[in-house]
């Protein structure tokens, strides 16, 4: 598909078929996640795959309450969990080449490792997209956040940035999106030149 092509159709899928996705595609998705740029190559993103209905269901219990406007997603096969390390980068800035001993957080104009997950994590939409397939990225509520890493063992220093499910869409979407309800704002309105 053209790139063009894949940033015209991605959207947030909210329904999806229960059908299984062809592991490899699964890995690709994944792999080009994997190429997202990091400060400093410092790579400090990694990714929880839950593949079926055994972990998806398990994330499920774990991550929400029963919500209605998330009902179309739980058929999704595949929950990709993108997370964010905060120590990876402060002990890569530490490292001799930054020079940033103290670790000090305030260093940073921004913090790099939710970014950088960030980064990885639209690879990933696209590339689903690219797959034929429909992705949604959605947030994690924050009193779940600690349920969630129990359940699944996630080291203490990790942080989930939200979940990506995946799937074959569903024909039809019932959950009417923002997007249909919003204008897109026109380029002008978004592109300052020169000036704001």
């Amino acid at each position: 598909m053209e790139f063009g092509d894949v940033l015209r159709r991605r959207k947030m899928v909210r329904t999806f078929e229960s059908g299984q996705v062809d592991p490899s595609i699964v890995e690709r998705i994944l792999r080009h996640g994997q190429r997202a740029p990091s400060a400093g190559y410092s790579q400090g993103f990694e990714f929880l795959l839950l593949e079926g209905p055994d972990q998806t269901a398990r994330f499920w219990e774990a991550a929400t309450a029963d919500e209605p406007v998330l009902q179309g997603v739980r058929a999704a096969p595949i929950i990709v969990i993108p997370f964010a390390s905060k120590d990876v980068y402060l002990d890569r800035y530490a490292e001799e080449d930054k020079k940033w001993e103290d670790r000090d957080e305030s260093r940073w104009p921004v913090p790099y490792w939710y970014i950088d997950a960030a980064f990885a994590s639209m690879l990933i939409l696209l590339s689903a997209v690219n797959e034929g397939l429909g992705a949604l990225f959605f947030g994690l509520h924050p009193p779940t956040i600690p349920r969630v890493k129990e359940t699944f063992g996630v080291p203490d220093g990790w942080d989930p940035i939200g979940a990506i499910a995946i799937g074959h869409p569903s024909g039809e979407d019932p959950v009417r999106s923002s997007a249909h309800t919003r204008r897109r704002k026109q380029f002008q309105e978004v592109v300052h030149r020169g000036h704001w």
